[in-house]
């Protein structure tokens, strides 16, 4: 079995900067892509960037330039650097990775989400 743990989530005012942190653990032989993604109230899941085991991102439109995600494949860790924040980026953080883990099987995971509000 394989666990995600978000961690970094916090209150932050507008134009602020917090990193997010997804550690992955458990029977893991191999990450592929990972990403987060957010839930703000009301609205739907969304995604806000990937990166794959080599290393190349996507962003949504709305966070490039502010965000910058990024993983330590040896720690099986994905980050989420997110500066010039702003109100509308308040939501719930998740962190979803691919992995090749027991039995060489693939698998989608989810972590529990982290909480980010951003507001003055």
């Amino acid at each position: 079995q394989v666990q995600l743990v978000e961690s970094g989530g916090g209150l932050v005012q507008p134009g602020g900067s917090l990193r997010l942190s997804c550690a992955a653990s458990g029977t893991i032989f191999m990450i592929n892509a990972m990403g987060w993604y957010r839930r703000a109230p009301g609205k739907q899941r969304e995604l806000v960037a990937t990166i794959t085991s080599g290393g190349s991102t996507n962003y949504t439109d709305s966070v490039k330039g502010r965000f910058t995600i990024s993983r330590d494949n040896a720690k099986n860790t994905m980050y989420l650097q997110m500066g010039s924040l702003k109100p509308e980026d308040t939501a719930v953080y998740y962190c979803n990775a691919e992995v090749l883990g027991l039995h060489y099987i693939t698998q989608n995971y989810w972590g529990q989400g982290t909480q980010v509000t951003v507001s003055s």
